[in-house]
């Protein structure tokens, strides 16, 4: 084991530059289908609003619009795949910019859930591809 001396005064390197959310990135996508899962339901929210609200909850992230309308329209896929109907995840042109509308069902929050659930095992899976190509796990 190495062993460290004290250093006075040396500040904390434990600084971490912000992370750009890209379209694709389940750890991105995670972040927004969490804030999706708890979006008050029945009434057009504002996309212009989920963004300010990731981009103030997660301080060392960056969240576009672009990104953000590209998880709702791969939610919005995903929805009309599994229950073939388009009204549950509406996405649509408002006075003020795109705005989703959640449908107000008990079928929503379990979906949103799975999702959710979908994106971490994603995240989890890249997570332990990249231990593996550091040689973290033999």
């Amino acid at each position: 084991m190495l062993m460290l001396r004290e250093a006075p005064g040396l500040p904390d390197p434990d600084l971490r530059p912000p992370t750009i959310a890209e379209p694709g990135d389940p750890f991105a996508a995670l972040r927004v289908v969490h804030l999706v899962a708890r979006a008050p339901r029945g009434i057009p929210v504002r996309v212009r609003d989920l963004v300010d609200r990731l981009n103030a909850d997660y301080l060392d992230w960056s969240f576009s619009r672009t990104v953000v309308i590209g998880v709702l329209v791969q939610l919005q896929a995903n929805w009309l795949a599994d229950f073939r109907n388009a009204s549950g995840i509406d996405l649509a042109d408002g006075p003020a910019g795109a705005e989703l509308t959640l449908e107000d069902s008990p079928r929503m929050e379990p979906w949103l859930v799975s999702q959710a659930l979908r994106l971490e095992a994603a995240c989890t899976e890249r997570l332990r591809a990249f231990a593996v190509e550091e040689g973290a796990i033999p």
